[in-house]
């Protein structure tokens, strides 16, 4: 488990390498935190330090935005924040993301929370009193 705490924005880049190193051999993230908690722009942090040089956006509305990363990665960054229910998720081939081996980065899982894989790695993140944000991280294997 990786506990840290960003006093500001510019401590995103060297959490978003911490978790990415700590969890080299993992693809799924969920993410999860309160409305405004900073989800998607920790994610594009991530998505950077992958190699994504295109303009990241949040999917909010398109429940799925894909980036190409260096050496042809492709990431997933999904926002289920809208949809109705897990029927939304099982249209769109949601099995062939989770299980693709590729990066994917789920913002609002707990919509979704029994199609994720067996392992993956939850990321919280927590606003303090103080504004600073709490990044806690850790692999979650369900047998």
């Amino acid at each position: 488990m990786i506990k840290i705490t960003a006093k500001n924005i510019d401590d995103l880049p060297k959490i978003a390498e911490t978790i990415l190193n700590e969890y080299k051999n993992e693809r799924v993230f969920a993410f999860y935190g309160k409305m405004g908690s900073g989800k998607t722009t920790f994610i594009k942090e991530l998505c950077k330090k992958l190699g994504v040089t295109e303009v990241i956006t949040s999917p909010t509305f398109a429940l799925i935005n894909e980036y190409s990363g260096k050496e042809n990665i492709d990431i997933y960054h999904f926002d289920f924040y809208r949809i109705e229910s897990q029927e939304e998720a099982y249209d769109f081939g949601y099995e062939e993301y989770f299980y693709s081996g590729n990066y994917c980065f789920i913002e609002w899982p707990e919509l979704i929370e029994n199609l994720l894989p067996e392992t993956y790695v939850k990321v919280s993140i927590t606003e303090q009193e103080n504004f600073d944000r709490e990044f806690i991280a850790e692999k979650i294997s369900i047998q």
